[in-house]
């Protein structure tokens, strides 16, 4: 589940970042708080890299979800965007976990073909 679930959030890293560029044009918004609001994002996905398979790591990664949802309100674009990349979200836990299970099976039946030995 690791491998599919951090591809996903380091993809957003660097749509988080390109969402920053474009709101920086808003002249409502300081480029100050853009930044830090992007910084944040952006280093909270490369750290979810991390605590996925800890407990409460799946739930921060769907937190994240929609908070890049919610970014359409500033960025339009991120609305499409952060569907997409939830949806991705959605898939890399579901598959992730299909592989850790399949993974964990194999090696259970690697260890009982090594412990009889026929």
């Amino acid at each position: 589940m690791r491998t599919l679930c951090a591809s996903t959030l380091i993809g957003e890293f660097f749509i988080i970042g390109f969402a920053g560029l474009v709101a920086m044009k808003d002249p409502d918004l300081s480029m100050g708080t853009v930044w830090t609001v992007c910084g944040i994002g952006m280093v909270l996905s490369v750290l979810l890299c991390g605590m996925i398979t800890r407990p409460g790591g799946v739930q921060l990664g769907w937190a994240l979800q929609i908070a890049l949802i919610a970014s359409g309100f500033i960025v339009p674009a991120m609305f499409f965007l952060g569907v997409c990349f939830a949806a991705l979200w959605g898939v890399s836990v579901h598959f992730g976990r299909k592989i850790d299970e399949a993974k964990a099976r194999f090696a259970a039946q690697q260890e009982g073909m090594s412990a009889d030995p026929a």
